[in-house]
């Protein structure tokens, strides 16, 4: 969370203007009141710290990370048992210049969830076909910030060396809520927790061969 700095006017030292130190202490108080709330935004969100395209096993995979700050609203939902779905969504275009439209080579998400587990007083992580639990919602919220392995393409799809351009982000699903609470969702914006679209470009990897079979 960054820190805000909030400067002040000089005030003179001078005991027989009371009026001068009241208006510097009036102004002092509205700037630190309009502050606050804005340093607690700043703390809330989605943010993408790293992504990258490499070769795997089977074919292209995607390692990501994900930072997610949720509101007080979204983890106090959590605490009371309420599911919150995410899906991170990819896209991977190939340049074809200027004067033509980029070609489309991937369109790809994967769905998670995070849950409170009232019996196991443990938060619980569905990413992909993994779970795993958490004791506490800063633990749960790495795991499911993190991407690891998630196949996107398939061998051959990507000809190596050449630059592709990818983008992605994370979001909550709020369609996934019980209906009351999409209501809510979407009357107020305490329940908004998505990232913006990060961009970036790479070259192709070479994939390597694939292993002989025993005869």
């Amino acid at each position: 969370m960054q820190r805000m700095t909030v400067s002040f006017m000089p005030c003179s030292a001078n005991r027989k203007r009371p009026a001068s130190w009241f208006v510097c202490g009036f102004i002092a108080g509205v700037l630190a009141l309009f502050a606050v709330p804005s340093m607690l935004y700043a703390a809330e969100g989605v943010t993408v710290k790293s992504a990258e395209i490499h070769a795997g096993n089977e074919g292209y995979e995607l390692d990501a990370q994900f930072a997610l700050n949720p509101s007080p609203t979204l983890a106090d939902a959590l605490e009371k048992g309420v599911a919150l779905h995410f899906v991170v969504e990819l896209e991977i275009d190939r340049p074809r210049g200027w004067w033509w439209f980029n070609e489309s080579v991937v369109d790809a998400a994967r769905r998670m969830r995070i849950y409170y587990n009232l019996l196991l007083r443990r938060y619980v992580v569905d990413a992909g076909y993994v779970t795993k639990t958490a004791a506490t919602l800063d633990e749960a919220l790495l795991i499911l910030g993190r991407v690891e392995r998630w196949q996107v393409l398939e061998r051959g799809a990507l000809k190596a060396g050449q630059k592709y351009a990818a983008r992605m982000r994370l979001r909550m699903d709020v369609s996934q809520l019980a209906k009351p609470l999409q209501i809510n969702a979407l009357a107020s914006g305490k329940w908004d927790l998505e990232s913006a679209w990060y961009g970036w470009t790479f070259d192709a990897p070479a994939m390597s061969k694939p292993a002989a079979l025993l005869p």
